[in-house]
């Protein structure tokens, strides 16, 4: 568990962590706001210094309805509220962390990058000067923006000022941008892998096996678009709730109000993004389905014709055959010596004859 105090002018990590904001009975943000960053782990382990810590600096613990709430690994992202502070559980899609382990050997196609993303909810409760922040277990996303705003690789320096966060809520939004935009890293696997199985799907001289794996990547992809469009749900659930306060009067206040308005705007167009690139991907991967099964239903009308001109070629020639061999006595040009020459010449001319009339109607050219 992580304790950071951010102020208009520096970001620092509070010393001594949750023991130390414990001992204080009185707020210790006395200008800027807080920053409690734990996992879900850390944050069942310490909930009653954590309930202690919000009595002292905020002045109400959190509901125990919404203490479930961000102990649920499984929660959909949803929106709620009391009258001194919002809940936003916001579920991610972030590349899994690999497990260090000998890799187990793929398929033909390769795994599905969709088993390797992360969709575990990170939950936030925004509070008027301090704002907690529940992550999965690990805290990637946590650690990794915590680092932008301490170390020298972060912001900086000489803009670190005016592009700190102005509030609990402006941090809040910008940790849900990262989240949203760590998709972005993951659509280059995803197009790639349901290019690979759409070529595949197309090619007729493709044996596609992998129907178990298409399957599931479907199925995994309706998911994806359902866990985005919770996402929006909530985040214009929230926008909603800031547009109906009070407008403030002070022209800084006016100001970072305005920006925070436009900040969550943006994260919506982006989560709108996300959402857009998931259907594509889903409609894409039953467009190559629908195109597999009219590829095979084409190859199988193309043999079929074959057949039936091969069938149309040799009819007459049967017909002649069997004309043939009636066993009547007197048949022309079975006691002649030339006879037989003379039925395979009109066999084969009539052969010719059909062959070159169904070229040129088409029915023995093959589509490509």
């Amino acid at each position: 568990m992580r304790i950071f105090h951010i102020d208009d002018q520096q970001v620092r990590e509070v010393e001594g962590g949750l023991a130390m904001l414990a001992g204080h009975s009185s707020p210790v943000a006395q200008t800027g706001y807080l920053w409690i960053a734990a996992t879900r782990e850390a944050f069942a382990a310490q909930l009653a210094t954590v309930q202690q810590v919000l009595e002292a600096q905020c002045g109400q613990h959190l509901v125990d309805l919404h203490v479930a709430d961000l102990l649920n690994d499984q929660l959909p992202s949803h929106c709620d509220y009391t009258s001194q502070y919002d809940l936003l559980a916001f579920r991610r899609l972030a590349a899994r962390e690999p497990v260090a382990a000998a890799p187990a050997p793929e398929r033909r196609g390769g795994l599905p990058v969709l088993r390797r993303i992360d969709t575990r909810p990170v939950g936030f409760v925004l509070f008027e000067r301090l704002l907690l922040s529940v992550h999965p277990d690990g805290g990637k996303i946590r650690d990794g923006y915590a680092a932008r705003l301490l170390g020298p690789g972060g912001i900086d320096p000489r803009a670190k000022v005016a592009r700190l966060p102005t509030g609990p809520a402006d941090l809040m939004l910008r940790i849900l941008n990262r989240i949203v935009d760590a998709y972005l890293d993951l659509r280059r696997d995803l197009t790639r892998q349901l290019d690979h199985w759409q070529a595949e799907l197309v090619d007729p001289r493709s044996r596609f096996k992998d129907w178990s794996l298409l399957l599931a990547a479907r199925q995994s992809l309706a998911h994806l678009s359902e866990i985005c469009e919770d996402q929006q749900a909530a985040m214009q659930d929230w926008l909603d709730a800031l547009e109906t306060l009070p407008v403030p009067q002070a022209p800084a206040e006016l100001r970072r109000h305005e920006l925070l308005l436009v900040r969550a705007r943006d994260l919506l167009e982006h989560i709108a993004r996300v959402l857009h690139h998931v259907q594509r991907l889903e409609a894409n991967a039953e467009t190559a389905v629908q195109m597999h099964f009219s590829v095979q239903s084409h190859r199988a009308n193309d043999i079929m014709r074959t057949l039936t001109v091969i069938t149309a070629v040799f009819l007459p020639l049967n017909l002649i055959a069997g004309v043939c061999g009636m066993n009547f006595e007197f048949i022309p040009l079975v006691h002649k010596t030339d006879g037989f020459w003379l039925a395979m010449a009109a066999m084969a001319g009539i052969a010719a004859v059909l062959v070159a009339y169904f070229w040129r109607k088409r029915y023995l050219e093959r589509s490509r």
